[in-house]
């Protein structure tokens, strides 16, 4: 039995990472309120395990990630570890890899993902949000990459989902100035999709993630696929075109436009 004991006031890793279920859709929640869910190694490590469980499994039809409470997606790493896990390069790149590793995990994910954002989402939190297939926030959510003021770049595979997102003119114009900026401006930036009252957020994302379970899961999982596969440009082959019609030979294709004709909701089966 793995020894889960920690110091009077601290948190044990496997807690700092929460997933709640009802039905097909899994919430998981980075969860270090008393830090705004600021990011420690442990919890990159859980998280990028927790999404390879949950994109393995079938059942699921959508991931939410979110931070614990509403102040906070998250304000990215926490600085306090800087001094004792990233204090040189070669620490940094022990760190960099588990952080890496997650991020493959999220943009992997088979399953749609959402990402459901309260408060500041900053940093590596936001590095997390632009991992997601869709983003809906607050309004008086702020945004920012403010690693210049610490000497710091973006690597590779971290910036990749955000020049995705806004391209590489917004992407600079974020890290070279390091403004955090308001909702609205996230929305103009296509950083979000969509911007709603506070309030609203946490039932924006459910009625999102349940308009989302209520689809063919096999054809939501295509779907990521192809649009993943035409970002990269490159032509395709002969049977990536004729994977497109795989969908006629689904139980799910069968049971939709038999639904449709009897003017009925479908009741997707994921086969």
């Amino acid at each position: 039995m793995q020894d889960t004991t920690v110091a009077p006031g601290a948190q044990a890793a496997d807690e700092t990472i929460l997933v709640e279920r009802d039905g097909p859709i899994a919430t998981v929640v980075l969860n270090r309120p008393d830090k705004l869910n600021a990011l420690t190694r442990p919890m990159w490590r859980l998280l990028g395990q927790t999404m390879d469980r949950l994109s393995a499994d079938d059942s699921l039809r959508c991931v939410i990630l979110r931070g614990a409470g509403e102040k906070a997606f998250s304000p990215g790493n926490d600085i306090a570890e800087f001094e004792t896990e990233r204090a040189d390069r070669e620490q940094a790149i022990g760190y960099g890899h588990d952080m890496h590793q997650t991020a493959r995990a999220i943009a992997d994910c088979r399953h749609p993902t959402l990402a459901q954002i309260h408060g500041i989402c900053v940093g590596g939190g936001l590095e997390i949000a632009a991992l997601c297939d869709l983003r809906i926030c607050g309004e008086s959510s702020r945004f920012g990459a403010p690693i210049k003021n610490l000497g710091l770049v973006m690597a590779y595979p971290e910036m990749a989902p955000l020049v995705r997102l806004v391209g590489p003119s917004v992407a600079l114009e974020i890290l070279f100035e390091g403004r955090i900026f308001d909702a609205h401006e996230a929305k103009d930036k296509r950083l979000v999709n969509r911007v709603v009252p506070d309030e609203h957020v946490a039932r924006e994302c459910r009625e999102t993630a349940q308009r989302i379970a209520d689809g063919a899961p096999l054809v939501a999982r295509w779907h990521k696929r192809f649009a993943r596969r035409l970002e990269s440009g490159e032509p395709l082959s002969e049977a990536e075109y004729l994977e497109c019609f795989d969908c006629f030979d689904t139980e799910d294709f069968r049971i939709g436009y038999r639904a449709f004709l009897a003017k009925r909701k479908p009741e997707f089966v994921g086969r």
